[in-house]
């Protein structure tokens, strides 16, 4: 994509807003989500965010369209990536809301890209409190199941492994019933990167002495049913 001028993102952002027609809203929007994955020719994720995108794509993530959300959901994981943009996107109150798109009622590629959101934002430490109290926790666990995509399951335990930095909420996502996921998700049928996720969420949540009975008790369920191999893909249980 061609190199644009700061004035032209504001002139798309412009076209977020409520008193533009939605044909312009819709097309603004899908461009600056494109924008927001290509965005070394805007000095990236700053620029945008500088133009003012965060407040108005906040207030997309309401009731709207599946393709609305969907550009919305993905343009505001793109952004999280950008340190600065975590603490205004929370400031934006993008928070509840993007929980809220967990739901089941969502499809498949708006609950990956809210997951995986609020994954970047909870590198944030003020966040990560903002996200527990924003009920993120279990919609979260519920999308580590086999119903969901593995694109959504891996956002999902990439989110909880940064939410079981916090003693709390160590306890939070164990009573949300996390771990038999979490350690189905240690198999060999899942990628490098799900394993490590899962493998690093559990030894967070391992912190917590009633935790490892739970852990220890779901691992020796799966090797007693021969899924003693899951073992060998972490090493963080010897």
């Amino acid at each position: 994509m061609p190199p644009l001028a700061r004035q032209d993102v504001r002139n798309l952002v412009r076209k977020l807003g409520a008193h533009a027609r939605p044909a312009q809203q819709q097309q603004a929007l899908a461009m600056i989500a494109r924008l927001s994955v290509c965005g070394e020719d805007l000095n990236s994720l700053v620029a945008i965010a500088a133009a003012g995108a965060i407040s108005p794509l906040v207030q997309l993530l309401g009731p709207g369209s599946a393709g609305v959300q969907q550009d919305t959901a993905a343009a505001l994981n793109n952004l999280a990536q950008n340190a600065d943009n975590q603490g205004k996107i929370a400031a934006a109150s993008g928070i509840p809301p993007l929980v809220q798109l967990l739901s089941h009622d969502s499809q498949a590629d708006v609950q990956a890209n809210a997951a995986g959101a609020l994954m970047n934002l909870a590198r944030n430490a003020d966040n990560v409190v903002a996200l527990a109290a924003a009920g993120a926790i279990p919609p979260l666990v519920q999308l580590l199941g086999s119903g969901s995509s593995a694109e959504v399951q891996q956002n999902a335990a990439g989110a909880l492994v940064k939410l079981a930095g916090l003693a709390a909420n160590q306890i939070t996502i164990a009573a949300a019933g996390a771990i038999p996921p979490l350690v189905q998700l240690l198999g060999p049928v899942f990628t490098a990167r799900m394993r490590q996720y899962a493998a690093n969420a559990l030894m967070r949540l391992a912190l917590n002495a009633d935790n490892q009975v739970t852990i220890a008790d779901v691992i020796y369920m799966h090797t007693s049913t021969g899924a003693g191999h899951y073992m060998i893909y972490t090493g963080h249980y010897r």
